[in-house]
């Protein structure tokens, strides 16, 4: 008999990689000619981002510098939730948020998937905020990695744990 293969699949941001997308953004808002004079800044507080500027359409503008940033170091962008731009004093300021693991009601709906469209034989178990997938092959295990990328979901999947 032979024995059970597993994945676990999770929603994880790389802290390190989000911090240098951070700090190149911040840096080029500081060098940007069309930043100059809009009090334009990105820094980070305790598990936020906050971005301003002095102009609505500046703000977003520093928000999009972050993102391009962020695909730049191949952080995904469905773990950033970013806010409205709202008016504090006389600057605007959008703050963002990473989201990271999936929540019970997600991982019950990638189990789902893997139940109905998956090959037979594979099993899911929710852990926390990850879920673990096995099964005796292999093959059925990168069917449903496949199958799981060829879904849209609202949030970020990665694949560790593979055995």
């Amino acid at each position: 008999m032979a024995a059970e293969s597993s994945f676990d699949v999770v929603s994880k941001v790389d802290q390190m990689e989000v911090d240098n997308a951070l700090n190149m953004a911040a840096k080029e808002v500081g060098q940007r000619y069309d930043f100059k004079g809009t009090d334009a800044a990105i820094r980070k507080s305790g598990d936020r981002i906050e971005m301003e500027a002095s102009g609505e359409e500046r703000v977003k503008a520093v928000l999009d510098v972050f993102k391009t940033m962020l695909v730049r170091r191949k952080v995904d962008l469905k773990s950033l939730d970013a806010g409205d731009p709202r008016l504090s004093g006389k600057l605007w300021k959008i703050t963002a948020s990473l989201q990271q693991g999936i929540s019970q009601e997600n991982a019950k709906k990638i189990a789902k998937l893997l139940r109905d469209e998956g090959p037979r034989g594979v099993k899911c178990q929710i852990q926390g905020d990850e879920l673990r997938v096995s099964s005796k092959s292999r093959d059925d295990l990168q069917r449903c990695q496949a199958l799981i990328r060829g879904q849209d979901y609202d949030f970020a999947v990665q694949f560790t744990n593979y055995r």
